[in-house]
């Protein structure tokens, strides 16, 4: 059985902490699926840790669609919501609504995620009022990157902590079923948490919110380009890929792989035959 909305929302009220992941492919989401996280997001992040671009902004509607069919191919419980690119839903609410279904009928999510707060609050009752969950998004908003004037902590002056509580606000009105805090101090994401009745995710943002999300490739020490203070890398899987590689070419050069047990055998007598008629 899939988590649900439902058991996701009641996680808070019952002060169980959610775990919530990243992924981009089949075999991570089966094996994190199989670990039991209940939440995948199949975040846009995946421009830059997994095609390469040097923010989030170029991923397409197309590139979301295909990574998150994959996801949930890999999947037998896990809530995946998929995260909306950037201009997929600010243009329009038509726009906005093509897109969400999209995610749910085309990529099979169970949810989709957008940014922003009070400027998106209409948008998201939108987009529930027709049967689609929605997850917000506040806080450090990597395709607002070049208005923000790069990576940074949020919140931090009154006027601006006072902004993102009214998004929060915004948003649980409009019913999101849960809302991402990305590098907000913690202080602020405590008392948000507070403040609204769904469940708050942090990344960056400290350890009293709701549940904590983390990108799958800083987890597990892949992305190594950059890695936010706020991640924790629980694995160094790049030196085990890295090191493994380097001796597969060494074996090879040196002749050594494959071995016979690497090798598939063969009946000499026909190697025989076909010697006889060449």
């Amino acid at each position: 059985m899939r988590v649900s909305i439902t058991q996701i929302k009641e996680m808070k009220q019952k002060g169980e902490k959610i775990a919530m992941l990243t992924a981009y492919d089949y075999s991570t989401a089966k094996l994190i699926d199989e670990a039991g996280i209940p939440l995948i997001l199949v975040g846009d992040s995946l421009g830059m840790v997994v095609l390469g671009y040097d923010s989030t902004i170029p991923v397409t509607m197309d590139e979301m669609i295909h990574h998150t069919k994959a996801v949930v191919r890999g999947t037998a419980s896990a809530l995946i919501v998929g995260d909306m690119p950037f201009m997929t839903y600010q243009v329009s609410y038509d726009d906005a609504l093509r897109n969400a279904g999209r995610f749910i009928q085309e990529g099979r999510a169970h949810a989709v995620k957008l940014e922003g707060g009070e400027s998106m609050a209409e948008t998201v009752k939108r987009i529930v009022s027709c049967g689609i969950p929605v997850m917000g998004h506040i806080g450090l908003t990597p395709q607002s990157i070049h208005q923000l004037g790069g990576f940074k902590v949020m919140g931090k002056t009154p006027e601006a902590a006072i902004c993102l509580v009214n998004d929060a606000r915004a948003l649980d009105e409009a019913g999101v079923f849960a809302i991402v805090l990305e590098c907000v101090p913690e202080p602020l994401s405590k008392l948000i948490t507070e403040k609204v009745s769904v469940p708050t995710i942090g990344i960056g943002a400290g350890k009293y919110c709701d549940g904590q999300v983390q990108v799958i490739s800083d987890l597990l020490g892949l992305y190594t380009d950059f890695v936010p203070k706020h991640a924790k890398q629980y694995a160094r899987l790049f030196e085990t890929i890295k090191q493994a590689t380097s001796d597969y070419i060494s074996e090879v050069q040196a002749g050594t792989f494959p071995t016979k047990k690497q090798s598939y055998a063969m009946d000499e007598s026909i190697i025989a035959e076909l010697e006889k008629s060449m």
